[in-house]
């Protein structure tokens, strides 16, 4: 079984959307849906129980997820972002690639569906997780791993205010095979880049990377990270 892990916070707009896409999967095996919300005020715990998704109480990412894999019953999870939406037949050859591939976590390239952010997104997260796949992972938005390595290095590390998906794969990736699965991409929302600007914001996660490099894991708040602070709380191209 597949265990698909949802950390959202007042994302009532952008969880159907995601819903919906799974629910329109060209997969023929079983799933199930964990919504991890940090309490949200506004109507998604309703929509993800429209949806069938079992409710973990959550907190900022890391916790969310962390808290949404003690519920999953899959020997996979599948953490992914709210504002994300998949292709038809995303779950199933990624599956099949990440099987043939004999993995054990794995990230994804990302893609939209503005040909200008598309363009930013090959140049700017796809091309370099292209060249560093074998020696600095790198991971956006979702992430596909077995159950028995995520529990093996003790979950996301709740204490890193930025990069928590970094630190997790590049753990994983020491005891564990790592790959970026290129089968199919997802649709990834630019609101974050939209809202706090294309060139800040990937400037803060390029200083991220640098500060990982030297120090380590970022557990102080030096780059300011917000969680949940859009103006428009929706899925955005």
């Amino acid at each position: 079984m597949l265990s698909i892990v949802i950390p959202t916070l007042n994302e009532k707009n952008n969880l159907p959307l995601l819903l919906e896409s799974l629910k329109k999967q060209n997969f023929s095996g079983s799933y199930e849906l964990i919504v991890s919300d940090a309490g949200s005020e506004d109507d998604t715990i309703e929509v993800a129980k429209k949806f069938g998704c079992k409710i973990a109480k959550g907190g900022w990412p890391a916790k969310g997820k962390n808290e949404g894999a003690k519920l999953a019953k899959g020997d996979l999870i599948l953490f992914i972002d709210a504002d994300v939406i998949l292709p038809e037949d995303f779950i199933e050859k990624n599956l099949g690639e990440f099987y043939f591939r004999k993995l054990d976590v794995a990230s994804f390239y990302i893609q939209s569906l503005n040909s200008v952010h598309n363009f930013l997104f090959k140049i700017l997260f796809n091309f370099p997780s292209k060249i560093t796949e074998r020696f600095l992972p790198q991971a956006m938005n979702i992430i596909l791993v077995k159950k028995d390595l995520h529990q093996k290095i003790g979950g996301f590390d709740e204490e890193i205010k930025l990069g928590e998906e970094l630190d997790y794969v590049r753990r994983g990736a020491k005891i564990g095979k790592f790959g970026v699965l290129k089968s199919v991409k997802i649709f990834a929302s630019t609101r974050r880049f939209q809202q706090d600007g294309w060139f800040k914001t990937w400037l803060k996660y390029f200083l991220c990377q640098l500060y990982m490099l030297f120090f380590g894991p970022v557990k102080s708040d030096i780059f300011k990270y917000k969680f949940n602070h859009y103006k428009f709380n929706h899925y955005k191209k």
